[in-house]
């Protein structure tokens, strides 16, 4: 059994505020177009693809293995689902509660820690130049985004036809067109996943934000913030070396169609994919603490 870090009011108050404050100040942006009405085809993405609210990404965990003293102001947590009350040598404190945590989850649970140490020991790949996101608008008359295509229909196909689409990642896959699947250097489907993603797909290293929430209270909230983080930046370089003109919202070009685009992209996600890994390595480790404790 892991053995249980107290943390006494005057050491978990101060992390809850600051997490508090370090979410809204991350979410500001977004929650001031929202309550005005607007809306925003690069970041909304981090909200709506990913549907995890502001108030959310907020909640401050603790972490698996660690347990909240209660003193004459109640931690939210003995409130909130999967967490208990439990009697420690320094008197009553709130934790996780594993056990229904796991009755609950196991299952999903398994697979995703599978899913993130495949991801972390396949071979990471560096030459798909961010294509994915241009077969997503090949020969449509109706891209994703209302952003114009830098290089028009025209010249946006005639990029994707003179390259070879080299994508791993399922999620990215199923939203090519229909003229774009056949290109791609194989059909990819939900149950190959595990097979074929790979440390440094973008997209691999967002999905880091969606497991951490998927992974709720076992992940301490600095580790949350920090995948949020991660995708935000992923997210800026998936757009500027997209097919899309993102400059009149104010991102930059990676002209990928060029050797130098192709340069600069490389650069990018190597260094992208660089960050994800500790923070990949770190969920995998909670979850192989957590099955290890709680999995049958």
């Amino acid at each position: 059994m892991k053995v249980l870090e107290l943390l006494s009011p005057s050491q978990w108050q101060p992390l809850l505020a600051e997490h508090e404050a370090r979410a809204e100040e991350l979410t500001r942006g977004h929650r001031e177009r929202r309550n005005a009405g607007r809306t925003h085809p690069v970041w909304d993405f981090l909200f709506n693809y990913y549907p995890i609210k502001p108030a959310i990404l907020a909640r401050w965990h603790p972490g698996f293995g660690r347990a909240l003293l209660i003193d004459d102001i109640d931690p939210p947590h003995v409130n909130w689902r999967d967490y208990h009350v439990i009697e420690t040598v320094q008197g009553p404190a709130v934790t996780v509660d594993g056990e229904a945590l796991w009755q609950r989850r196991g299952t999903a649970f398994n697979y995703i820690l599978d899913l993130l140490q495949r991801t972390q020991t396949n071979p990471a790949h560096f030459d798909c130049f961010g294509l994915h996101e241009w077969a997503m608008v090949y020969r449509t008359d109706t891209p994703r985004h209302s952003l114009p295509l830098r290089l028009g229909p025209e010249g946006t196909a005639a990029v994707v036809d003179s390259h070879h689409i080299r994508c791993t990642h399922y999620d990215a896959f199923r939203f090519f067109t229909a003229p774009a699947r056949p290109l791609n250097f194989r059909v990819l489907t939900r149950e190959d996943q595990p097979e074929c993603e790979q440390r440094g797909c973008l997209h691999a290293g967002m999905d880091l934000y969606k497991w951490a929430y998927k992974l709720g209270p076992l992940v301490p909230g600095d580790v949350w913030l920090e995948t949020f983080e991660l995708a935000r930046d992923i997210r800026q370089l998936d757009m500027e070396a997209s097919a899309y003109d993102c400059r009149s919202v104010g991102l930059g070009v990676v002209p990928i169609e060029t050797a130098e685009g192709k340069a600069e992209y490389v650069t990018r996600q190597r260094a992208l994919s660089q960050r994800s890994v500790p923070l990949r390595q770190n969920l995998i480790g909670v979850l192989s603490d957590f099955s290890s404790e709680f999995g049958s």
